[in-house]
């Protein structure tokens, strides 16, 4: 099945590299004897306890978590639960706005995260009276589901018999049109829930993040609503007024040591660090190595080193390093400024439906400038629902009307939020300063902002040859919008002043594991193709083919496509790539510098002068083909080559080169890794 094939690299990497047992037989029998005795000792001891005195018990005791949403569903008085697989937390988001709006309807809702709770209870939901799941169903990657919805998609394949006939449903579903599997992963829901029986009340919702998202969420809000009110013959209460979800506690004298000061889990978690480490705890790396990789040019491409010594952190070439940054403080500062308040007051938000999972929308007790800082995306394009929300804090009725107006989903106000947020690049601050006489208060502001993601890139290095160094390479984002001003990156314009002085500078980070992985078989040839920044994983490949070959192992074909503007500006890892050819670890490096001529050259125009190459690495040798890079337009006109290299060679229609192409991707043997 393909989910064994997607297992083997895996694994594979794994035991790759197995050196002599460490123990023999004897130590390992006599280990085994002691362990016996060491258990034998304690089961023994524990015989006398007389067992029936547990009988008493009659009431379970209370789990640290309700797992069933039908019984807090029941006890809150909800009557719609709205289910989010979120990665980047957008799809989190919109959950969040449904479940608000269920109160216009005279219902109930709640978001919930699928990880949190059981997912077999879906069928019980009928116990509820009128009841209602939406689910809002982000793809990630090669149309696989998000973290968070893993569990929830491994039970709807596992469970045929499952009858789900009292369910009412929809499902929304987050994608990208430049992905191959958009919106995968809600198109799955959306069918396999209605295999399994259930009843769809609503057409399945798609939202392009390669067009406008948020247009599209609204465009199916607007249509989903009222198609609920038919099926359950309610109608809107016709209050729009906005309905605050958080209250604020200003602490005055709260010990220091209590506030959060940027973890993001546990309390002093960066202070005491402890593993394993993962979302909710990241290990902050120091940074060993911080250098800029083009020697001109008017960008700024980095490579960085973050130490992991001593963390347990393991990874494998191909994996993503997430890490968390923070926003500018200058930025920061200017909000603090423009909304005229103190930002170092300790505050918390806590929910006002004191049963919600989610107490606080970030971390609290906090100051604001710590929330602004480290919690709260300040950068992106606020959504419309904030405009929505914050539109009442606008003394100028023309301005207030306006907010109003961009975030309905009339073709003139869709218009002008395309024209005056999106185009323009206006952040929250930008909107604030251009709209003098919105003087929102700073916690609804804190409540209605998205919480700031992690980023994640993929590693630049072997931990074959690095066991206890990530490499990131990336560029650094800058660019000046419609409105004259600056935008910065935060990720990269943060990695980017992390310098190696002295004083350590530290990234909080974990692992993401990927299905982009080297072959099984050190055998098998490998065609790596990656413009620009997109080499990043390769020279993790690079490294860890070297090694292979060191260790004596027979390593197949290594053939590498890279891409860059100038030779002489921005051929970012030259003198490894030249190295590693000349030790025949490469055996072919073929470079595109897209504007050292007159006419562009590209990676996919060096493919189809080496298509017969090529074809015998596929078609006879087993290769395996890696993409990294641009959704957009590298990684399609790149596969348009490979159609055609299927088309010639191999006498194939355009159908059926396509169709081969399909199989060596459901095979593992055609990977992309690819962002937009």
């Amino acid at each position: 099945s393909a989910k064994m094939a997607d297992m083997d690299p895996e694994t594979a990497t794994n035991t790759a590299g197995e050196e002599e047992p460490l123990f023999s037989n004897l130590d390992l029998f006599l280990f085994s004897l002691i362990v016996g005795l060491v258990i034998y000792w304690f089961m023994s001891r524990k015989q006398p306890e007389p067992i029936p005195e547990f009988k008493k018990l009659d009431t379970p005791t209370p789990t640290t978590r309700e797992t069933s949403f039908v019984e807090k569903m029941k006890k809150t008085g909800k009557n719609i639960i709205v289910f989010y697989g979120s990665q980047t937390g957008t799809a989190e988001e919109f959950a969040n706005r449904l479940a608000k709006d269920a109160q216009r309807y005279g219902m109930k809702g709640m978001a919930a995260d699928p990880e949190e709770y059981s997912m077999g209870e879906l069928a019980r939901l009928a116990e509820i009276e009128n009841s209602l799941a939406i689910f809002c169903m982000a793809t990630y990657g090669e149309g696989d589901p998000t973290d968070n919805a893993q569990d929830f998609y491994d039970w709807l394949q596992e469970n045929d018999d499952e009858n789900l006939s009292g369910l009412n449903y929809t499902v929304f579903a987050l994608g990208n049109k430049t992905y191959e599997h958009y919106n995968a992963m809600g198109k799955y829901v959306d069918k396999r829930l209605e295999e399994l029986g259930a009843k769809r009340i609503f057409d399945l919702g798609q939202g392009d993040d390669d067009g406008n998202l948020e247009e599209d969420f609204i465009s199916w809000r607007e249509q989903f609503w009222p198609a609920v009110c038919e099926h359950f013959g309610v109608e809107a209460s016709g209050d729009e007024s906005s309905i605050r979800q958080y209250e604020l506690k200003v602490h005055t004298d709260v010990n220091m040591n209590k506030v959060y000061t940027g973890e993001i889990g546990r309390l002093k978690s960066f202070e005491v660090q402890k593993p394993p480490f993962d979302s909710k705890n990241p290990f902050l790396a120091p940074v060993t190595v911080n250098r800029k990789l083009n020697k001109a040019g008017d960008r700024h491409l980095m490579h960085l080193e973050l130490d992991i010594t001593g963390s347990k952190i393991r990874y494998e070439s191909g994996d993503h390093v997430a890490v968390f940054p923070t926003n500018d403080s200058e930025l920061v500062n200017k909000l603090g400024e423009i909304l005229g308040v103190d930002l170092d007051v300790v505050i918390s938000l806590n929910n006002l439906d004191e049963e919600s999972n989610k107490k606080h929308p970030f971390p609290c007790p906090t100051t604001y400038r710590t929330a602004l800082t480290h919690y709260l995306d300040i950068t992106n394009p606020p959504r419309t629902n904030v405009l929505y929300e914050l539109a009442q804090y606008a003394s100028d009725p023309k301005e207030q009307e306006n907010m109003r107006k961009m975030a309905s989903s009339s073709p003139e106000g869709k218009a002008l939020y395309q024209n005056w947020v999106l185009d323009s690049c206006r952040n929250i601050l930008a909107v604030l300063e251009d709209m003098p006489s919105l003087k929102p208060p700073i916690d609804h502001l804190c409540e209605l902002l998205p919480r700031l993601q992690a980023r994640y890139y993929s590693i630049a290095s072997s931990s074959k040859v690095h066991p206890n160094s990530i490499h990131i390479c990336a560029v650094v984002v800058e660019y000046k919008t419609k409105t004259g001003r600056v935008n910065k990156g935060v990720a990269t314009n943060w990695l980017k002043n992390k310098l190696v002085n002295g004083h350590k500078s530290t990234v909080p980070m974990y692992i993401r594991k990927s299905q982009f992985r080297l072959p099984f078989k050190a055998s098998n040839p490998v065609i790596m193709i990656g413009p620009g920044t997109g080499i990043a994983p390769f020279m993790g490949f690079v490294q860890e083919r070297g090694w292979l070959k060191q260790q004596g192992k027979e390593v197949g074909e290594t053939v590498m496509y890279f891409g860059c503007r100038h030779k002489n500006e921005d051929y970012i890892y030259q003198e490894e790539l030249e190295e590693a050819e000349k030790n025949s670890v490469l055996t072919q490096l073929n470079v595109a510098f897209s504007r050292d001529q007159d006419h562009k050259v590209y990676v996919q125009h060096h493919l189809k002068k080496n298509k017969e190459h090529i074809w015998k690495l596929i078609h006879t040798d087993n290769a395996h083909i890696y993409v990294c890079g641009d959704a957009r337009n590298m990684a399609k006109d790149v596969q348009m080559a490979f159609y055609e290299i299927a088309e010639e060679y191999g006498s194939m229609t355009r159908t059926q080169a396509t169709d081969y192409v399909k199989k060596l991707m459901t095979k593992g043997r055609y990977s992309q890794d690819v962002w937009s």
